[in-house]
């Protein structure tokens, strides 16, 4: 089973608003706040075209009669999914239930890791063993020096 990122393009209608960039946050707002208590764990972006002349990237964000047509990119990562399809079913499913009559579209869908079978028997730690060695000449006398003792605690010293 893999692990995929699946990204979605939506069309958000916004009303009353004046300016682009209103329309952005309330569109960005709104489908968070749908999002929140179900799908929270789902990124939310405004959409990015090129324009077709100097192929800069441009908002893809329209405001018309006080009226906005924001797109928004959603992206969201699902867990054990069978096959691609599959993945792309859940994310519709999850993202379509907090966002109702809203248009998806899948844009992208990328596997990022194979899942890994959990191994069917628990492996006891290790236990250290105590080293019967003592640290030798230089290293045992930087500890003396230090003022810490073999139990952690601090140790006074006078120096002569």
């Amino acid at each position: 089973m893999t692990d995929y990122v699946i990204t979605m393009e939506s069309a958000w209608i916004v009303h009353d608003v004046r300016s682009l960039d209103d329309a952005i946050s309330i569109a960005i707002g709104e489908a968070g706040k749908r999002l929140n208590p179900t799908a929270k764990y789902v990124e939310i972006e405004t959409g990015l075209m090129g324009c077709p002349y100097c192929d800069e990237s441009l908002n893809c964000a329209l405001v018309v009669a006080n009226t906005g047509l924001v797109g928004l990119v959603l992206e969201m990562k699902v867990f054990k999914a069978e096959s691609e399809e599959h993945a792309q079913r859940i994310a519709k499913s999850v993202i379509g239930k907090a966002l109702r009559d809203i248009p998806l579209t899948i844009l992208e869908t990328r596997a990022i890791a194979e899942s890994r079978p959990k191994p069917e028997g628990r492996s006891e730690p290790k236990e250290k063993r105590p080293s019967s060695s003592k640290p030798q000449g230089r290293s045992e006398s930087k500890a003396n020096r230090s003022g810490t003792s073999k139990a952690g605690t601090k140790t006074h010293t006078r120096r002569r």
